[in-house]
């Protein structure tokens, strides 16, 4: 990219011509969509990647196939939803669920591998425990764990290379828990140079990495796949003055959902708001988390806008698409929350999701429920390689270009817990949701008239029929998938007739069979 953002016309030396693209992968851990201009926000500092929206496609319905890192994140490793490759919570938090992805279970990057590619991974990995990027064929240093590792030697190295100060904080921001001992840390102001900042050093290393891949495409024309995870703006955030300070507190216009009560919905959330410490902090301290936040992204945005020079520079532009996109977003405040959990708001699953295409038009808005999913069907069809093993993953190429595509008018997502189990399964259509709480009450949102969900209708008579459709529809998708909870919904709530004997005992199938005409 050029300063501006304006496509180049250059060409990468060795694959001018081949049909396989290069492939950079920019993501963010905890990212709401709302954040960026391109989405809509007048105070968002975020002109890279509005002018990679600009350039590209930007989807607005792109979901998170689960609202939690390292299952989302195994989930665009395999193309797999979480309930089938089942490394469904974080290791930090994890109550019992697998460590690791199976040995034999296939993934995207060493498909590409097999397929000619030089494949790396900059930042963030938080797939599993025991295994690493390396072992799944990716180039880049091991940085382990689920937020910024300031320890780490090769950070520590940079620092000192480049004569820049330590990690040092101050101004935390938290509330207190319910036992009387202080929240989870928030926000807190870093006493270092942006030049010393995480994000800068992870751009700093992606760059460098883009420089031994494009003189490696020139010598052997190799294509290449470069991920760029950065573990922010993931809480707490932690940022130099200059972004802290970026946003007015008093210019931020606070969510309607701040009115959340909690009433007609699951227990859960009223406990977990408690656990975040929403009600012990005051409002303003609600609209400075938010400032900072928005600050956090604009500090990224500023990092990738490096990135993106470093293609310019190295003529990569036309033949390099551009993914930009996260794991799934985070409350900031919205229904008294932060992080995210058992609550499949739109604030945690509703995520941005942007894709330039070298060759296909640029400006476009696609409305369509897409998937972060999707992105590793997309992958392998960018790199002709056989998309058929992410089994759950469609790739966005199509729409990309326009074509008419026979596209689902809903999709499902589904949660396993984080700090404790909690199974959920969601379906969100053109102008409902509804989630499934098998431990409690179910909700039902009417999105057209209640798009902050603060009115949970779901047991409303005039509802019935909605509420009856989609039941039903969630039901046939989770069985049609394998997804064992259908289960539940079988014996529990009317989804209709079923062919089935729900007791799986193989006594009594006729019961279910319709009688032959």
């Amino acid at each position: 990219m050029t300063p501006s953002g304006t496509p180049s016309t250059s060409k990468t030396p060795g694959t001018a011509g081949t049909s396989r693209k290069n492939i950079l992968f920019l993501m963010t851990d905890q990212h709401r969509a709302d954040t960026l201009g391109a989405y809509g926000n007048r105070l968002a500092h975020t002109p890279v990647l509005d002018e990679l929206a600009a350039t590209g496609t930007r989807f607005d319905r792109w979901y998170t196939p689960t609202a939690i890192c390292t299952p989302a994140r195994a989930s665009l490793l395999t193309g797999q939803a979480p309930f089938r490759h089942k490394l469904l919570a974080n290791h930090e938090r994890n109550v019992g669920y697998l460590e690791d992805l199976p040995e034999d279970r296939f993934t995207f990057s060493r498909a590409l591998r097999e397929s000619g590619y030089n494949c790396g991974l900059i930042g963030k990995w938080h797939v599993g425990n025991e295994r690493t990027a390396a072992d799944y064929g990716f180039d880049g240093p091991e940085l382990p764990g689920w937020h910024n590792p300031v320890d780490h030697p090769d950070y520590l190295a940079h620092l000192a290379e480049h004569g820049l100060p330590p990690y040092r904080i101050s101004d935390r921001i938290r509330g207190t828990l319910p036992n009387g001992g202080p929240g989870n840390l928030l926000a807190a102001r870093l006493h270092q140079p942006v030049e010393a900042t995480f994000e800068h050093y992870l751009a700093t290393r992606a760059i460098e990495q883009l420089e031994r891949y494009a003189a490696d495409s020139r010598e052997h024309d190799r294509p290449f796949f470069l991920a760029l995870h950065f573990f922010g703006p993931h809480l707490p955030y932690i940022l130099p003055d200059e972004y802290f300070d970026l946003v007015d507190p008093a210019d931020v216009e606070l969510p309607r959902s701040i009115a959340e009560t909690f009433q007609g919905k699951p227990p859960v959330q009223r406990n977990y708001s408690a656990h975040w410490t929403f009600d012990t902090m005051p409002i303003e301290t609600t609209r400075k988390l938010i400032a900072v936040y928005w600050g956090y992204v604009a500090l990224i945005d500023r990092q990738i806008g490096r990135v993106m020079d470093a293609m310019e520079r190295l003529g990569l532009v036309d033949d390099t698409a551009v993914f930009f996109t996260c794991d799934h977003g985070e409350f900031t405040g919205s229904h008294r929350l932060h992080d995210k959990g058992p609550a499949m708001y739109e604030d945690i699953y509703r995520t941005p999701g942007l894709l330039r295409v070298p060759g296909a038009p640029g400006g476009v808005v696609r409305p369509e429920f897409v998937s972060l999913l999707d992105c590793t069907a997309t992958i392998l069809e960018l790199a002709g390689a056989d998309p058929k093993p992410a089994v759950d993953s469609r790739s966005l190429l199509p729409l990309v270009h326009g074509e008419e595509t026979d596209w689902d008018e809903d999709i499902v997502c589904e949660f396993h817990g984080h700090h404790f189990p909690y199974p959920q399964r969601m379906l969100r259509d053109e102008r409902y949701k509804l989630v499934v709480n098998p431990d409690s009450v179910n909700e039902l949102y009417d999105l057209h008239t209640d798009p902050d969900e603060l009115l949970n209708i779901y047991a409303h008579p005039e509802t019935a029929q909605v509420r009856s459709r989609m039941l039903r529809r969630l039901y046939d998708v989770l069985r049609e998938r394998g997804d064992n909870f259908y289960h539940w919904m079988t014996s529990m709530y009317d989804v209709g007739e079923v062919g089935h004997d729900p007791t799986l005992s193989g006594l009594d199938e006729s019961t279910y069979q319709a009688p032959e005409a």
